[in-house]
């Protein structure tokens, strides 16, 4: 599956969630559990947040690094996104190399290396997931 993009796009791999998240990726859930289907909403492999301005990215990016996640690393004398990317939906792609990620720019959407499913997920997916838990 794909990630449909809006503005600005904050990007994780499920799986680095699983291992970085404080309590996981089901945690990780819970606690963005009003927010799904608003700014959040995720496919198999990828969970996406958002914001609309650079304000909003700053804090999600300073949110997830201080939870241990890893941003970036150097590649080649490159800077390249690491646990996180983040990507400018309508304005202009992915802002630094990302060897996970594939973007599309006609379909408005990125999707995890190696995922050939052509099923692209969006806010509108996420109406109400039954069986969540609140804290």
């Amino acid at each position: 599956m794909s990630i449909h993009l809006e503005f600005i796009n904050f990007v994780v791999p499920i799986k680095v969630i699983e291992d970085k998240y404080p309590g996981g990726w089901q945690r990780c859930l819970i606690k963005h559990k009003k927010l799904i289907g608003g700014r959040i909403w995720y496919d198999e492999f990828l969970f996406r947040d958002g914001a609309m301005g650079p304000e909003g990215i700053e804090h999600l990016f300073n949110k997830w690094t201080e939870m241990g996640f890893t941003p970036t690393e150097t590649i080649d004398g490159k800077s390249h996104w690491k646990d996180v990317c983040i990507i400018e939906g309508m304005l202009g792609g992915l802002t630094r190399p990302c060897e996970w990620l594939i973007y599309d720019a006609a379909a408005q959407s990125v999707s995890m290396r190696g995922d050939t499913s052509k099923v692209v997920v969006s806010r509108y997916d996420f109406k109400e997931e039954p069986g969540w838990v609140a804290d």
